[in-house]
């Protein structure tokens, strides 16, 4: 596998590498060991599927509280996404900062989501299908969100949004930091 750092410390593009012959190719995508020595959780206790019906599907922006925050491993296995992540661990050099990358079935590539990171992505083809691999059991009580378009952001999301859910426009938006102009 091939992990390439993000701007976000802490956050990787994790790459698979391809041995093919006349048949295709083989490839390794997720391996405990190699997580391991590049510093990252190795553990997974759930695997998930979201499948999206429509371009312009916006998924987010979730994240958990700690003792429940997770891990998240994201695998674009159809179509397209543009996976956008916030760090929000207090300290962080990257803190509010955010990326987003293009996941797609096209470049297998994935995007390794460290705790207290918001997630959420955006569907660039209709049937679109994402894998993720977890590393903490889902906990309502502890589930937080961003808005999508919260101002403070500015998250450039490529199309404009076509569907979300109730829940996911409905999260607050981020206090203005104390001095800023409203």
């Amino acid at each position: 596998m091939q992990f390439t750092e993000t701007a976000l410390v802490g956050a990787f593009i994790v790459g698979l590498e391809e041995h093919g012959d006349e048949r295709g190719f083989f490839a390794r995508s997720f391996c405990a060991e190699e997580f391991r020595e590049h510093g990252l959780q190795s553990a997974v206790v759930q695997c998930n599927t979201s499948f999206n019906y429509q371009r312009g599907t916006l998924r987010g922006m979730h994240y958990q509280l700690p003792p429940s925050a997770e891990v998240k491993l994201v695998r674009c296995t159809r179509g397209a996404i543009y996976d956008v992540i916030v760090d929000l661990r207090p300290g962080s050099p990257s803190y509010m900062q955010h990326i987003g990358v293009e996941l797609s079935a096209e470049n297998r590539l994935a995007l390794y989501v460290p705790e207290l990171f918001a997630h959420g992505y955006e569907t660039l083809a209709d049937g679109s299908e994402v894998a993720y691999q977890v590393s903490e059991f889902y906990a309502p009580g502890r589930e937080r969100g961003l808005r999508f378009d919260d101002p403070r952001l500015a998250i450039a999301w490529p199309l404009p949004v076509q569907v979300i859910s109730e829940k996911d426009a409905g999260w607050p938006l981020l206090p203005q930091p104390a001095g800023a102009r409203s």
